[in-house]
């Protein structure tokens, strides 16, 4: 059974710093793709980044610049490294695996930017 268990989320304030991870378990890790998505109340789920099993990232352009993901194989955990936060990124950030062809999704993790 696939399992995603995202954490580091959290309260911040503006310009402050956050590492969410991602662990997962009951896939071949090194061969699924990983992104982090997001969602903010009353608004639909949103891509953030993506990093494919041969390390390739893609980004939504509210977050370039700002947001990292990256992936160490050896932990099955996926990164994602958030910088320069902004109230508007508050939301609950979701990552998931695209692994033979099965899309899974963790249960989430709460970030929060406010003074």
């Amino acid at each position: 059974q696939v399992q995603l268990v995202e954490s580091g989320g959290g309260l911040v304030q503006p310009g402050g710093s956050l590492r969410l991870s991602c662990a997962a378990s009951g896939i071949i890790f090194r061969e699924a793709a990983m992104g982090w998505y997001r969602q903010a109340p009353g608004k639909q789920r949103e891509l953030v980044a993506t990093i494919t099993s041969g390390g390739s990232t893609n980004y939504a352009d509210s977050v370039k610049g700002r947001f990292t993901i990256s992936r160490d194989n050896a932990k099955n955990t996926v990164y994602l490294q958030i910088d320069s936060l902004k109230p508007e990124d508050t939301a609950v950030y979701y990552c998931n695996s695209f692994f033979r062809n099965r899309l899974t999704w963790g249960q989430g993790t709460q970030v929060t930017v406010s003074s």
